[in-house]
């Protein structure tokens, strides 16, 4: 059987709005670790599955969606409308409330090296970047809708 008859036949496989974001989503992710690499001049392929980071995976997966829904079902949708919300929200999120559980963190463990210097303490250490500065956010909303475009441009929507 001809593996394209065979993906044409799942109906998953035709989402190009949702592919375009998953591959926004990848992009994103896979990106920050060659730029990682580049501000540390060491290789931390753990970022691959790890949220926080330059550019932001989140902001480009709902960038790409909302900009996928709009390029197909239309700008002037309710359903557009309603992923613009949701991306504003997401990328909201992710440069407040996350942004803030992140400084909090790296609080929380000055605190842990302070005491110690006079106590050492086995605890292991909280993550302290969960969220996204403005700028980590736009470059990944600006990634998410460069890469809905591009799939639109190609005629990889119907």
């Amino acid at each position: 059987m001809d593996r394209y008859i065979l993906l044409d036949s799942i109906p998953l496989f035709k989402n190009y709005v949702l592919i375009s974001a998953l591959a926004a989503w990848s992009l994103a992710q896979v990106i920050k670790v060659p730029l990682e690499f580049l501000r540390t001049r060491r290789w931390n392929w753990a970022l691959l599955f790890r949220a926080g980071g330059m550019p932001s995976s989140h902001s480009a997966l709902v960038a790409s969606t909302a900009h996928g829904i709009g390029l197909s079902a239309g700008f002037d949708t309710p359903l557009f409308a309603l992923a613009v919300a949701v991306a504003m929200i997401v990328i909201y999120d992710s440069t407040g409330i996350r942004r803030q559980a992140g400084r909090h963190a790296a609080l929380i463990n000055a605190m842990i090296n302070d005491l110690a210097t006079g106590h050492p303490l086995k605890q292991e250490h909280l993550r302290e970047v969960l969220g996204h500065t403005p700028i980590q956010a736009f470059m990944g909303t600006l990634m998410g809708i460069a890469m809905a475009q591009a799939f639109w441009m190609y005629g990889w929507y119907w």
